[in-house]
């Protein structure tokens, strides 16, 4: 199983594990804890594995490859055309030298008609590779994926139905949204040597919905009352979606951006009765779903805190980065004067420097997502220096009107939350 940590992966593991397959997991970084459905894992990073050898030493005793790989732009860690297009046909490749025969493989609804982006485009020349190769391949086209766990557009669902005013987006297109257990039971059958092959399926659910019917749904499932819908105008929203892009280049992988506003245009709709013909399934509609699985209060935590996510870490990065500029700029002399306060001598102006300096780096650390979690730890490491060394050396300044002291426990507080929101999935 590629991409077995993913939103679909994690699921559809779970549900192979269950009816008595030993699942090896692929991961291209850490290896996740060995507690799950997947019995063993192997470190493969399609961005790296270009040719089939890169795959053959971990396909010894392999009867079936599910690939769930996909990764929505183009940053600084992920590559579209490695994902969908030359990582997994290295990997198809493979399987086919390997005599690997059960291929299935997730690609996106519609890529056969439309390709908006370097996304769909990279994922229909994936599903190319696999069908010219003599194997028995399933290629899977599943719509907006939605189910008990959340992240990219699924997540960012649940968080807008936490606002008391739906946002509208502009120039969206209807979404047939599938249930994920319906996408893994799909893939339990499918996995079969005995069940069909070279067969291309589109994973869509029995209706048509808005996006904003959608969200409207699971704020309703969530227990609240209808939202009052806002509709953004289009400078707006692609003032989003650049702001999307900029965290992206940054590491962070939030949904709105340039690839999902080109994308959304054309919906996600397709045919599913090629889909409930061979597998027997019939897919469920959302309210169905969202019946089946009542709302936890995990569930409505996490919605209210997701719009809260962005604006903490920016929030952060900012106090931090412009704490840094106002130490060497306006504020020099109030460092300078408060580090004679303390007696520093000649230190005090090398130290304003430094603490400066160290306050920007952490800035910089929050901001870039595969240093944040360090940055955060940093900032709590100085902060509690701060508290220290202000207690030992000023003491009076517990005692300002201002609290330059009492205010770092709630800055505290403020990283530590984000540590225990980090996580996307």
């Amino acid at each position: 199983m590629t991409g077995a940590t993913g939103l679909i992966g994690q699921s559809v593991c779970a549900r192979l594990a269950a009816d008595g397959h030993v699942v090896v997991g692929a991961s291209r970084g850490r290896h996740p804890s060995s507690f799950g459905a997947v019995s063993q894992w192997v470190r493969v990073d399609f961005g790296q594995a270009d040719a089939p050898e890169a795959w053959l030493p971990h396909l010894h005793g392999v009867d079936a490859v599910v690939n769930c790989v996909g990764v929505l732009q183009d940053n600084a860690r992920e590559d579209t055309g490695a994902a969908h297009a030359s990582g997994a046909a290295a990997l198809f490749r493979a399987c086919a030298a390997a005599g690997v025969r059960r291929v299935v493989h997730f690609s996106a609804i519609g890529v056969d008609r439309h390709q908006a982006s370097a996304f769909s485009a990279s994922k229909l020349e994936g599903d190319r590779a696999l069908m010219a190769l003599d194997l028995d391949w399933v290629i899977l086209r599943p719509s907006v994926v939605l189910g008990g766990p959340v992240f990219g557009a699924s997540a960012l669902i649940r968080g807008l139905a936490a606002l008391p005013v739906l946002p509208v987006m502009p120039d969206t297109g209807p979404l047939q949204v599938v249930a994920l257990e319906d996408v893994a039971e799909t893939v339990a059958l499918l996995v079969r040597p005995d069940s069909p092959a070279r067969v291309a399926l589109e994973l869509a659910g029995p209706e048509r919905l808005s996006f904003a019917e959608v969200v409207a749904l699971h704020r309703a499932w969530l227990g609240w009352r209808p939202a009052r819908p806002l509709a953004l105008p289009g400078w707006a929203a692609g003032l989003l979606y650049r702001l999307g892009d900029l965290a992206g280049l940054l590491g962070w992988r939030p949904p709105l951006r340039s690839t999902a506003r080109r994308e959304i245009r054309h919906g996600a709709v397709g045919d599913p009765e090629p889909w409930t013909r061979i597998t027997g399934i019939r897919p469920r509609s959302l309210a169905e779903s969202l019946r089946l699985r009542p709302a936890t209060v995990q569930d409505r935590w996490f919605a209210g805190l997701y719009c809260i996510k962005p604006v903490l870490f920016v929030v952060l990065v900012l106090f931090w980065t412009l704490t840094a500029v106002i130490s060497l700029t306006t504020g020099f002399g109030n460092g300078l004067e408060l580090m004679h306060r303390a007696q520093t001598g000649a230190l005090a102006g090398p130290g304003v420097v430094a603490g400066a300096l160290a306050d920007g780096a952490i800035g910089l650390a929050i901001a870039w997502r595969p240093t944040a979690r360090r940055g955060l730890w940093a900032a709590i490491a100085l902060s509690c220096f701060y508290i220290v060394t202000g207690s030992l050396l000023l003491p009076e300044l517990w005692n300002e009107p201002l609290g330059p002291l009492l205010k770092i426990w709630p800055i505290l507080v403020a990283h530590f939350v984000a540590l225990a929101i980090l996580d996307e999935r």
